[in-house]
């Protein structure tokens, strides 16, 4: 009698009968022996089937099954350390097969195809190995977001996606139509968790945001899965000490758990494996100065020009870039001009045209994984700030009464999910990091 087991499971089950039901992903034949790689979405592994022991009628059929092609499988376990798979070194020798549909011409073969093509087939892409290993280790981030928070005693709060303002800009939003009013898809959660942190301490909403950013870069999606924490009686130091935690744990976690997927991957773990302990802080001004400074150096003109850079910009991603290139681990830069940053950070003590805000940025050219910053506490400072946004104040009144009935300093953060996923797998495009992405001329399938 066999055992129905998951491949991610087989090497408990050496010696023993069992059955796995996957999908084709290849096949050889050599002679009478016919090797096949069999998905079942937890793993993949090897299977063996020599025509003397499964009979012609069963060994002809195995020959003719195209790619994808979907199966039940019985057979033995057996170690085999050169037989590949995930875990590799196992194979399991056929003993009977029942084809559930014989695919024919699936879409995407072994060739290499362009990225439109890939991208219009999404939806068979997703099957790749490459693409199952990248969305197993966001599966894995995303977990390790919550369990870092949860662990810290934070609640998860549920934030609304329509909402009737902006929170970080008015020229990114997606308008929709609100029975008799204007309503938006929301850019953040974190202005409702301000109201939540008044009401639980700490706080962290998780789900989807949408920007309507006309961007063809490879770090940019108009639609994101974003965590934001919020900590009421947190400052800008506090929320920095938390982020080295967070992050340090997310990445850790991937490498003890993903180890596989990565190496299928071929990522160099050497840069992730040094992401713990304290992170390097510049401030804004000294960031400023070294990439002057850089920019003086560069022999490049074109590459000159890319670093051109004044006080009061904001970075860019070459600017990124560079800066993560002087550092071995992440690199917080804290202290933005205001003008670059969103209307409710609160203003660096003697220095207003100065915020207390903070981005997080990976190294290897990953740029900006988090942007944070503490919070204006002060109701009149707040409103201020909204009018000179010029941001009509009474779509804000709610968020200003937080400050008028028990006000505390408090700080929060967004970790973007898909370039976090970016990062730790070492992609080149965002666009594989989500399972349907969405970008500025990509909405189907």
């Amino acid at each position: 009698m066999s055992t129905h087991i998951t491949i991610q499971n087989i090497g408990q089950y050496v010696g023993q009968t069992v059955t796995l039901k996957g999908w084709l992903y290849a096949s050889t034949r050599k002679g009478k022996l016919f090797f096949g790689r069999l998905r079942d979405g937890s793993g993949m592994t090897q299977i063996v089937a020599f025509q003397p022991e499964v009979g012609d009628e069963t060994f002809e059929e195995l020959k003719r099954l195209g790619q994808e092609s979907s199966l039940i499988v019985t057979g033995e376990v057996r170690e085999n350390p050169k037989a590949p798979g995930i875990p590799a070194g196992y194979e399991v020798g056929v003993q009977s097969v029942q084809v559930l549909q014989h695919v024919e011409e699936y879409p995407i073969t072994p060739k290499e195809h362009g990225v439109e093509f890939l991208m219009d087939n999404r939806h068979h892409w997703l099957r790749s190995n490459r693409q199952w290993a990248i969305l197993r280790v966001r599966a894995t981030i995303k977990r390790a977001i919550m369990d870092f928070l949860d662990g810290q005693g934070f609640i998860n709060m549920d934030t609304p996606i329509i909402t009737p303002s902006a929170a970080e800009g008015t020229s990114n939003l997606f308008a929709l139509n609100y029975f008799d009013e204007t309503a938006y898809l929301a850019q953040t959660g974190q202005l409702y968790n301000e109201a939540n942190i008044m009401a639980f301490g700490k706080v962290y909403c998780f789900g989807p945001t949408f920007r309507a950013e006309k961007s063809k870069t490879r770090r940019h999606l108009t639609e994101f899965w974003m965590v934001e924490p919020e900590i009421a009686f947190f400052d800008l130091d506090d929320l920095m000490a938390l982020e080295e935690q967070f992050v340090s744990y997310i990445v850790q976690t991937v490498l003890r758990e993903r180890k596989a997927e990565l190496e299928l991957l071929e990522r160099d773990t050497t840069a992730l494996e040094k992401v713990s302990g304290s992170f390097p802080r510049i401030s804004y001004d000294e960031a400023i100065a070294l990439l002057k400074e850089l920019q003086e150096k560069e022999s490049d003109p074109e590459r000159k020009a890319e670093l051109a850079i004044e006080w009061g910009d904001d970075f860019g991603s070459p600017h990124e870039t560079v800066l993560t290139q002087q550092f071995e681990k992440p690199v917080f830069v804290y202290g933005y001009p205001s003008a670059v940053k969103a209307f409710y950070m609160e203003p660096w003590p003697g220095r207003p045209e100065v915020c207390k805000s903070v981005d997080l940025l990976a190294p290897e050219g990953y740029g900006e994984i988090i942007g944070g910053s503490e919070r204006m506490s002060d109701p009149d400072l707040l409103l201020e700030a909204i009018h000179k946004h010029e941001l009509p104040p009474e779509h804000y009144q709610w968020y200003i009464e937080l400050r008028q009935y028990g006000s505390v300093p408090h700080s929060g953060f967004g970790l973007g999910l898909e370039r976090t996923v970016a990062w730790i797998c070492g992609l080149a495009h965002i666009r594989e990091t989500a399972p349907f992405p969405r970008m500025l001329k990509r909405m189907r399938p």
